[in-house]
């Protein structure tokens, strides 16, 4: 019998793709109807996803499959869902994050902030937060983790060496530490006229050497123990504030993270005429305030669990002493090795100050942007978008050389050949490397998820059977959704949750007459407040490997950082955010957009 389960488990993944549709059958077949069909392939999908027994980019590809064979959709239509504006977003957003990251920037503006800060215990965890938040605004949370895991567990082994070095400096018995003062007693002890008084006095000083050295030796053992419990303890905080910043601070742009730009492509399918509500700018304007109170109230609670709360004894008030001189060199020394800023590090930071000037001033949403004065004129229809931005401005990547023109060769590669004429910043090599082309066609699942819901008329149906939450106060709404999805990310990956939900969040505040951004919004940074297990996201993945930690270490700390999230984002959707987007009033494109053929 033993035998026969663990067959059974072994090929479970081959199991729950069989047996799954057919299991689920029975819906499309006693409900003929075209809503019940779509939410044949909706839960079908949801399932795969929740289960991983396919890889979630081969999911995603299956209303290719199902919505034509269903007559939901004809095939050409379904297809077109999977490139959309978004996902050039996307494209553009990831070809500059694979720029820094292939010539080492993010390493230089990392250790350069770390300088700045300085090692003391509270301040290096809120420099490393500060940092890895301000990375992953622009490139992966996974590649930012990876980064700045081992520079803090290379900075904590400095910080434990050079203590345990103070330490043995410290009780150092006499007789090593000073040979001179030793042989100056020797002489003096020569020169006594008294013999017998000169043995008794040797022996009591031999006694007390002897009881100087155990007692110095239990106080070293007992400070061992002391300071390997506690930079155990350092090393687990300090790999999860990693680990959590980065995926907090990906919620601060568009590009960020994926959940982002997946409510800004469902946005545009389910509401058409929205007039472009969500751009680079808007997201900013109300994600990134709600980042940097989620990270003050992150460091204070990881402050809490692993430094305490006595604060003149984490940031140190007084002179650096010498372990903190220490580590401070170790940190020069990683930043020395980078060398002096080269032309090319020079070339990507224009770059992506240039791309991110020109998101902020596109449509800033106060005042006619660029776009608007020079593509957008006749104000009905938007020609240039963030998108279009994204790939003009990466496409420099692939133009302008890594070294500065000259006359003459460029030295040799690494087969010891003269290069005549220098690589450009990218080369396709890298992109097709490092470019996750699985998560273009989660976008575009999810793209073609929504308008199937809307074309079969799912939505219509999903959005009439909520309408009974329209007695409950919007605030309530918010926040039981935003702990709902919270807690079905902890299982499944975040761009799966906001795929599912978001469909149906926005049919529900459509049939209750809310501000869709009003649920939408919170519910996408919910989606990515993954914080209580290590297989919730790779970043938790990698700081659990790294930081010896345990799943109840994870657990206990996220699941307050879970609840700080959604205190957070709540607050932000009911003050800045409801001034921002108005949402007193329910939205025109809102109501024309539904029902639509």
């Amino acid at each position: 019998m033993a035998g026969v389960l663990q067959w059974l488990w072994n090929h479970r993944n081959l199991l729950i793709i069989i047996f799954t549709p057919i299991l689920i059958l029975p819906l499309p077949v006693a409900v003929p109807t075209p809503e019940a069909k779509c939410g044949y392939a909706i839960i079908l999908m949801a399932l795969y996803w929740c289960t991983e027994c396919m890889p979630l980019a081969v999911t995603a590809l299956l209303p290719v499959v199902l919505f034509p064979m269903m007559g939901i959709m004809q095939s050409g239509e379904v297809c077109v869902e999977y490139l959309k504006d978004s996902n050039m977003l996307f494209i553009g957003g990831l070809l500059v994050a694979i720029a820094v990251e292939d010539w080492n920037l993010h390493k230089r503006i990392a250790l350069r902030v770390l300088l700045i800060v300085g090692v003391r215990p509270a301040l290096l965890m809120m420099g490393f937060m500060i940092v890895s938040a301000f990375l992953s605004m622009w490139i992966s949370n996974t590649a930012t983790t990876a980064m700045m895991l081992p520079i803090a567990q290379a900075v904590l082994q400095q910080l434990s060496d050079t203590e345990a070095r103070a330490d043995q400096r410290e009780f150092q018995p006499a007789g090593e530490d000073n040979r001179g003062f030793e042989l100056e007693t020797k002489q003096t002890k020569l020169e006594m006229s008294d013999e017998k008084q000169q043995v008794t006095k040797t022996d009591l000083d031999d006694n007390v050497c002897e009881n100087q050295e155990s007692n110095a030796a239990s106080i070293l053992e007992s400070r061992a123990r002391a300071r390997e419990e506690k930079y155990q303890l350092l090393t687990k905080g300090m790999s999860l504030a990693v680990c959590y910043s980065a995926s907090i601070g990906g919620t601060a742009t568009l590009t960020g993270t994926t959940p982002n730009l997946i409510l800004k492509g469902q946005v545009q399918e389910l509401f058409p005429g929205n007039g472009d509500i969500i751009n680079f700018a808007s997201w900013f304007g109300f994600a990134f305030p709600n980042m940097v109170i989620m990270l003050v109230f992150s460091w204070l609670w990881l402050q809490f669990m692993f430094l305490g709360l006595n604060l003149k004894k984490t940031f140190g008030c007084g002179m650096s002493n010498d372990r903190d001189m220490e580590a401070y060199a170790v940190m020069k020394e990683e930043y020395k090795k980078l060398g002096p800023m080269k032309f090319v590090e020079g070339a990507i930071l224009v770059i992506f100050t240039l791309l991110v000037v020109l998101w902020f001033t596109r449509e800033p949403g106060f005042m006619d942007g660029w776009a608007t004065h020079l593509f957008n004129k006749n104000g009905k229809e938007e020609f240039v978008t963030d998108g279009t931005v994204a790939i003009l401005m990466s496409m420099l990547f692939f133009v302008i050389p890594s070294q500065m023109l000259r006359f003459g060769d460029y030295g040799r590669d690494e087969e010891g050949k003269e290069v005549k004429t220098p690589p450009t910043i990218l080369t396709w090599q890298v992109v097709h490397e490092r470019m996750p082309w699985n998560i273009i066609l989660l976008l575009g699942g999810g793209f073609a998820l929504a308008a199937g819901s809307e074309r079969s008329g799912l939505s219509t149906w999903l959005g009439e059977s909520l309408a009974p939450l329209k007695s409950i106060p919007h605030a309530a709404i918010s926040l039981l959704l935003c702990l709902l999805v919270a807690t079905f990310t902890e299982c499944s990956s975040n761009t799966a949750t906001t795929t599912l939900f978001l469909p149906i969040l926005a049919s529900m505040a459509v049939a209750i007459e809310l501000h869709p951004l009003y649920v939408m919004l919170p519910c996408t940074i919910a989606a990515s407040l993954a914080f209580m297990l290590p297989v919730a996201t790779p970043p938790n993945a990698i700081a659990f490997s790294f930081g010896k930690l345990k799943v109840m270490d994870m657990v206990k700390t996220g699941f307050m950082l879970n609840i700080i999230g959604i205190l957070t984002v709540n607050l932000g959707i009911n003050t800045w955010g409801y001034a921002m987007f108005n949402m007193g009033t329910f939205p025109k494109w809102a109501n024309t957009s539904q029902g639509q053929p």
